[in-house]
């Protein structure tokens, strides 16, 4: 199963448009569980709406979580990165009609061998380890362009199912990851050998989360797969399910989940 075929299609959809992008970017931090638990890290490693802070977004994709950043924090500079031009250009569009791409820099950069130049505050990176083999390489340049004491928020899928890897199909949920997720002891011993030190590793997407996962992302994901006219009939859907979803992801954030098919991880360069 294919996800970024049909993300690529809701990004063209909303393209150009000001009001659309805004609209999209809201309903993928309402239905994403992995955008509660990011931006809860977010809130707690910046602290206060005048933390003064240089970020890098790595993997930035179509940039909403700068988006979010900057809105919320008037004294932050960022600078996302990203291998797709098509996104960084729609990307710092949208800011530009934001008006605020003058704290938002854009580059074309791979993770793998990182051009960018630190030292940043804090970076950040969204379900992207699951696509790239060399992943302590990556942490590596993460330290070296990181200030010491510095923070990295990592999200990414667990090895307890991420990318429903357990599921019914057999197989990984999402075609384009190159594992299926991470275990709490690897993803400390990678951090380590990167010269990171781990201060949180936590589960998410429990057993609320995932059923809200698949309410709201999965089926209408495999729907959409089978046939993008499916789209007509999801507002029909998500009429049903949005507030039980909203509840199951709320109940995942204020949980100590025991396992999970994702994880949240913090870390800092000593």
């Amino acid at each position: 199963m294919d996800y970024d075929p049909v993300k690529d299609r809701f990004g063209s959809l909303v393209e150009g448009s000001r009001w659309r992008t805004r609209l999209f970017f809201r309903l993928l931090h309402l239905f994403f569980l992995r955008a509660w638990h990011v931006r809860r890290a977010l809130r707690q490693a910046l602290g206060s709406g005048e933390t003064q802070a240089r970020i890098l977004d790595a993997g930035t994709g179509f940039g909403q979580f700068s988006w979010w950043i900057v809105r919320r924090w008037k004294r932050v500079h960022i600078h996302a990165v990203d291998i797709k031009s098509d996104y960084l250009e729609r990307a710092e569009s949208f800011l530009r009609q934001e008006g605020l791409a003058d704290r938002v820099s854009f580059a074309m950069d791979d993770l793998t061998a990182l051009q960018a130049q630190g030292p940043f505050d804090l970076i950040l990176s969204v379900d992207v380890m699951e696509h790239i083999l060399e992943d302590v390489q990556v942490f590596t340049h993460f330290r070296r362009v990181l200030r010491p004491g510095g923070v990295v928020i990592i999200n990414t899928p667990s090895d307890q199912g991420g990318s429903d890897s357990h599921g019914d199909e057999g197989e990984s949920f999402i075609g384009e990851h190159v594992r299926d997720g991470y275990g709490r002891e690897e993803m400390r011993s990678k951090l380590e050998q990167a010269g990171l030190e781990a201060d949180v590793i936590d589960y998410t997407y429990g057993p609320f989360g995932r059923l809200a996962w698949r309410l709201t992302i999965k089926w209408p994901m495999v729907w959409l797969n089978a046939s993008f006219l499916s789209v007509v009939v999801l507002p029909f859907w998500y009429a049903l399910v949005l507030l039980p979803s909203l509840v199951l992801n709320a109940l995942d954030v204020s949980s100590k989940n025991r396992t999970g098919t994702g994880l949240i991880v913090v870390a800092h360069r000593p």
